[in-house]
């Protein structure tokens, strides 16, 4: 090859700066008429090189290359996905025919990275292939391992992208292979392969060679993580989606908010695991890393400039996602607490609350010492901020209201958050799954609150702030999520029903029920069956007729509501004989409802066994019931 400090020498270098200048600053000024001017312009460049570096190949001694047609024939070129390392070859990667090959290698490196960003993906993935080819009569050196990482992290993205998941995944493993092997043989600072066609006075530092290595393996974590999701491997997923976010931040190559939402991202994991000092680390880190962003342009700034409005939208979108993760977290933590608490009837426990207070204070504190060593994010500028924000919110199951609600009123400032967003006004959707969870963290607060008056006032609010909602909603365009809010609502006002009736019967003992109390008792069941009855009601065909069958989604919900109104129209209080008989009559048939649906369809006997059990119940016992309100009648006639 021609001596570096050549004027041709020289000149290839000069082409090579300018194609890498072309390709990562000029690109993003071309216009969109024409949106890969420079990256065109830059494959003119490389494929000069490329012509340049045969011609040097060609001009070498007689005597190198009768020596080198000599050795021993390389192995066949890599396929998709292959797992061979590239140690123990043929060719010393630092001898000059192995310099030779990386170099070529490089030139068709770039220029299938320049293809696949033009679009050229078949193109690309020939170039890639050929750099694949070129090096396989090489052992990896420190003079080419960068070269090799780099082309089978591009041909994993390639294959990933075409769902070829398992040839991604060998392209990619390999290099994770080739990058731990390395490390543990050689481990010095490894030649970048911009430094191929980089004069010595421009060569990089031992540490820069270091960080952009370390940035490739950084890469090749991160396209692992998406591959493992892809098929199926969750758990080994979110350890490379984590291990990539700690290499992100000790490296400083991150772009904040994506690095904040990827984080919020990864804690949902962990939080479906239960591991909520992982998930609460993660969110932390997220709210933290996503400030280093800066603050969010006011609606002047943005109106007076199209940049400051895609930021301002981007950040208030991003921060917004993060909320809504946090918003999940709090909710998911009361949710399992209430879970562990519950007895049979799905009341508080005091028995069970007090043997897990006692247990967790010989526990809390090494648990979360042991497995905190291996989850922390951050460096010297972000340790003390992450902590602090995670002592504002328990990772510790609550066991009281009072640990309760705090971690509510930490949702419920992320559900303000979120909203300010995601407003009704462009966002019905997210708007809706935002409130809902709003109702939901006052839902799994109100398990906790001994005052039964309270808790009945927590259930009002989540009525508040539903009903309006749900009536508006057209159900042309969101069916699926009106019958959820329907449905919704109709277990609070039954939920409310139940309390009411509680509180009146503590109160009176064995007196009779004043009428305030009927009359309030029998509102809430009134409004329990009337959203049950729509919710059923939507199930019907546009001329009101009941589906013979019912699609598994609705299933088990239309046959618990059928349950439920037979139950609330049974329960309803009235002096008048006539009305109960009606009541009666229309609980018969609800019960005898579910009992005939489940004839006429056995498998959707598994999914309400309890229900079904009851209803055939009563379909024996209501006919007396009735018969007994009837004979009276006719005595009193």
């Amino acid at each position: 090859m021609a001596s570096v400090s050549s004027d041709e020498w020289r000149a290839v270098c000069d082409k090579f700066t300018n194609a890498q200048n072309l390709t990562v600053v000029e690109s993003r000024n071309d216009p969109e008429n024409d949106p890969f001017r420079s990256k065109y312009k830059a494959r003119e460049l490389l494929r000069e090189i490329y012509c340049t570096l045969k011609s040097f190949e060609a001009g070498e001694g007689e005597e190198e290359s009768g020596a080198e047609s000599g050795e021993q024939r390389p192995p066949e070129p890599a396929v998709d996905g292959q797992r061979e390392d590239g140690y123990d070859r043929g060719l010393s990667g630092d001898s000059p025919a192995g310099l030779r090959a990386a170099k070529l290698g490089a030139v068709e490196y770039y220029l299938g990275v320049n293809h696949v960003d033009t679009e050229e993906l078949s193109a690309g993935q020939e170039h890639l292939m050929t750099c694949m080819k070129l090096l396989e009569r090489c052992g990896v050196s420190s003079e080419n391992v960068s070269l090799f990482i780099h082309v089978r992290n591009q041909l994993g993205i390639l294959s990933a992208g075409w769902d070829e998941t398992e040839a991604a995944q060998g392209f990619l493993e390999t290099a994770e292979s080739i990058y731990q092997r390395y490390l543990k043989e050689d481990g010095s600072p490894p030649t970048d392969m911009t430094e191929y066609f980089t004069t010595e006075e421009n060569l990089l530092t031992h540490q820069e060679r270091t960080k952009r290595f370390e940035l490739a393996y950084t890469h090749t974590m991160y396209y692992l993580a998406q591959v493992y999701k892809n098929l199926g491997e969750t758990e080994r997923a979110a350890t490379y989606c984590h291990s990539t976010l700690q290499r992100q931040l000790k490296l400083n190559q991150f772009s904040p908010m994506e690095w904040a939402l990827n984080a919020a991202t990864l804690s949902q994991y962990y939080i479906t695991k239960g591991q909520y000092m992982e998930g609460r680390h993660c969110l932390s880190a997220a709210t933290v890393i996503s400030d280093l962003a800066g603050e969010v342009p006011s609606e002047a700034a943005a109106q007076e400039s199209e940049t400051e409005g895609e930021r301002r939208e981007q950040l208030r979108q991003k921060r917004a996602e993060i909320a809504r993760c946090w918003i999940k977290y709090c909710l998911n933590v009361l949710q399992d607490s209430k879970k562990l608490l519950g007895d049979s009837i799905g009341e508080l426990d005091t028995d069970r609350q007090e043997e897990l207070k006692t247990a967790r204070r010989r526990e809390e504190e090494e648990e979360e010492k042991g497995r905190k060593s291996a989850l922390l994010f951050g460096s010297e500028d972000t340790f003390d901020s992450i902590a602090s924000l995670e002592e504002k919110v328990r990772c510790l199951l609550p066991l009281d209201f009072t640990e309760a609600r705090a971690v509510f009123l930490v949702g419920q400032n992320y559900v303000t958050q979120a909203k300010e967003y995601f407003q009704m006004d462009g966002y019905v959707t997210d708007h809706i799954e935002i409130l809902q969870d709003h109702s939901a963290l006052f839902r799994a607060l109100a398990f906790y609150e001994e005052d039964l008056e309270r808790r009945c006032k927590m259930h009002k609010r989540r009525v508040d702030m539903l009903e309006p909602i749900c009536s508006d909603l057209n159900s042309q365009y969101y069916l699926m999520i009106r019958r959820q809010m329907m449905f919704e609502l109709a277990e609070i006002y039954n939920e409310m029903m139940d309390l009411k009736l509680t509180l009146a019967n503590r109160q009176s003992d064995t007196e009779s029920l004043d009428n305030h109390t009927v009359n309030k008792f029998n509102h809430l069941c009134s409004a329990s069956t009337k959203y049950f009855q729509m919710f059923l009601d939507s199930l019907c065909s546009p001329e009101g007729k009941i589906p013979e069958h019912l699609e598994e989604e609705v299933l088990r919900p239309a046959l618990v509501a059928r349950f439920r109104v037979a139950r609330l129209y049974s329960r309803l209080i009235t002096s008048s004989p006539a009305a109960q008989l009606e009541n009666l009559d229309k609980s018969l048939e609800h019960y005898k409802y579910v009992v005939q649906y489940c004839e006429a369809h056995p498998e959707a006997t598994a999914t309400v066994e309890t229900e079904l059990e009851l209803s055939a119940e009563m379909v024996g016992l209501l006919p007396l019931q009735i018969n007994r309100i009837k004979a009276k009648m006719v005595a009193n006639n």
